[in-house]
């Protein structure tokens, strides 16, 4: 009886027999099926890897988005909520009003603000600007990197550049927010009245 071995062999090396002349050939014939065989399986691998990493990445973003989402006052602040901890900074539209921001005072920790409630400023090369709460709470950290390198604001305004961070005593105040849709919408109607 035939071994699957012996026959897995016969169809790689075909009708090649084993003598003495063609051991070159079958070696090579064999190095070749190898050689391909790895390609697919490094392939295959690779393809999986790419698939799970797209997914994971998708997945988290889906949640994310649906958990932290960013809300809008129509003053270009902008506030994100997780665990009840709000991180507040401004818009991309009011960081490009403002122009290079050189200067920021940002509101201590224990600071209790209201919605609303001026609690800082921002100062740029050709403009001053009030912070303004968009929720109310109370302040648990401020961004010492931004009051250092106020240029963070400019360059990371939804990142490194957020101002100040707050534990949120109304949250219901996000209802009356905008979303990133009806921010973007707000801006579209404020830039037509300024025309």
């Amino acid at each position: 009886m035939t071994s699957i071995r012996t026959l897995h062999t016969k169809q790689i090396l075909g009708n090649v027999p084993y003598n003495s002349s063609n051991i070159y050939q079958r070696n090579m014939m064999l190095q070749r099926y190898l050689l391909q065989a790895t390609k697919q399986c490094f392939t295959k691998h690779y393809i999986l890897q790419s698939n799970i990493k797209q997914s994971y990445c998708e997945l988290r973003h889906r949640y994310s988005t649906k958990t932290k989402e960013r809300k809008y006052t129509d003053r270009h602040e902008w506030v994100i909520v997780e665990n009840d901890i709000g991180t507040v900074g401004i818009s991309s539209y009011a960081q490009e009003s403002l122009g290079d921001v050189v200067f920021a005072q940002l509101p201590d920790p224990g600071t209790v603000v209201k919605e609303g409630d001026e609690c800082g400023a921002l100062e740029s090369v050709k403009a001053a600007s009030e912070i303004y709460s968009p929720v109310s709470g109370t302040v648990t950290e401020k961004n010492i990197d931004v009051e250092k390198k106020p240029a963070l604001i400019n360059t990371s305004c939804y990142d490194k550049g957020w101002l100040f961070k707050l534990k949120l005593t109304q949250p219901d105040e996000l209802k009356e927010l905008m979303t990133e849709v009806d921010y973007e919408k707000f801006l579209k109607t404020d830039v037509d009245k300024d025309h």
